[in-house]
């Protein structure tokens, strides 16, 4: 694995505090209704894409669920576009028509942005085995949530993608609740990483709070789907500071209990040791913050700023029959 430097936990901080603004940013947004329709947030998780990315190399792919801002930008994309995106407008990622739930950058490698619960789950492993039918040395990260655990289509792609040794890894990403539901109500285990266990797959538990541990886990399970050895099945263990959207009034959880995870913050533990093995001074900690706040708000201009999409495009957008006899074209 690529060495963990003291630059990487600058970057490490950099990063994660300035999708936990971005984020922050689009709540706000969202209560002056100027992102309209449903909003995810992924406040208190950034370490699994911290980690994630450490260990991913260029060819890899992502793909995950609709809790998907952060992702894109984490591997490349213009954050500007994904938060003009968000606010419906021409210069978004899809011209202002996916929105929150699907965000979408094949030339960044990044699949999705998928809002059927589990429907990524089966994709991510034919993005896999386009790989390797192709003869590519890519690996496919494919994530979801505890709820998403529990979809049948989770067996069939589980089933098909160790049999065929396809270059994935599947992550689950439990965050404690899927949507208000506690995990174990939802089975009669909590230990969802065990469902690997029934096809032999190599699986594990992984502290989902930490970026280290995120990058360890990771780059083993990347390169043995590198090597041909076929997938893994990870349980990032972490957890969701807000809802499970903005409309969530969170009365499945108590304050306390929130308050007990912000103690492991992802973003604290970094810069603790940032600050404890003096890799950076305290001016420089926070012109850095000043620079980050910088940046959401230039996302923010560039996002009010930009135009709505045409009302042609609708018809652009959609399958054409150029010979249609019922109705002329647009």
């Amino acid at each position: 694995m690529k060495k963990i430097t003291n630059e990487t936990y600058i970057n490490w901080y950099k990063d994660m505090l300035f999708w936990r603004k971005f984020e922050d940013k689009l709540a706000a947004l969202y209560i002056q209704q100027k992102v309209r329709g449903f909003l995810h947030l992924y406040n208190g998780q950034e370490a699994v894409l911290a980690g994630a990315l450490h260990a991913m190399q260029p060819n890899d792919k992502m793909i995950t669920a609709y809790r998907n801002h952060v992702q894109p930008i984490g591997l490349g994309v213009d954050p500007r576009r994904i938060m003009a995106e968000l606010l419906g407008k021409e210069t978004g990622t899809s011209h202002g028509l996916g929105g929150s739930m699907h965000i979408f950058s094949p030339e960044h490698n990044f699949y999705g942005g998928h809002g059927i619960v589990g429907g990524q789950i089966p994709l991510g492993a034919g993005l896999a085995f386009a790989d390797k039918y192709f003869g590519g040395d890519g690996v496919t990260l494919t994530y979801f949530g505890d709820g998403a655990a529990r979809q049948g289509s989770l067996h069939e792609t589980f089933n098909m993608a160790i049999n065929w040794k396809l270059p994935v890894v599947f992550i689950c990403e439990n965050n404690g609740y899927a949507m208000g539901t506690s995990v174990e109500r939802t089975a009669n285990h909590e230990d969802i990483w065990k469902l690997g266990l029934g096809y032999e797959m190599p699986c594990g538990p992984v502290d989902g709070m930490n970026p280290i541990k995120v990058a360890e886990a990771m780059h083993e399970a990347i390169e043995r789907a590198r090597r041909g050895d076929g997938p893994s099945f990870l349980e990032m263990k972490t957890y969701r500071y807000r809802g499970h959207s903005m409309s969530d009034a969170q009365h499945y959880r108590t304050k306390d209990e929130v308050n007990e995870y912000m103690k492991i913050d992802p973003i604290s533990q970094v810069l603790d040791v940032i600050k404890e093995k003096k890799y950076a001074t305290d001016a420089e900690i926070k012109d850095w913050d000043k620079e980050v706040k910088r940046k959401v708000e230039e996302c923010q201009k560039f996002a009010e700023d930009s135009p709505f999409p045409d009302k042609q495009l609708l018809y652009d957008i959609v399958y054409e029959q150029k010979d249609y006899p019922f109705l002329k074209h647009r």
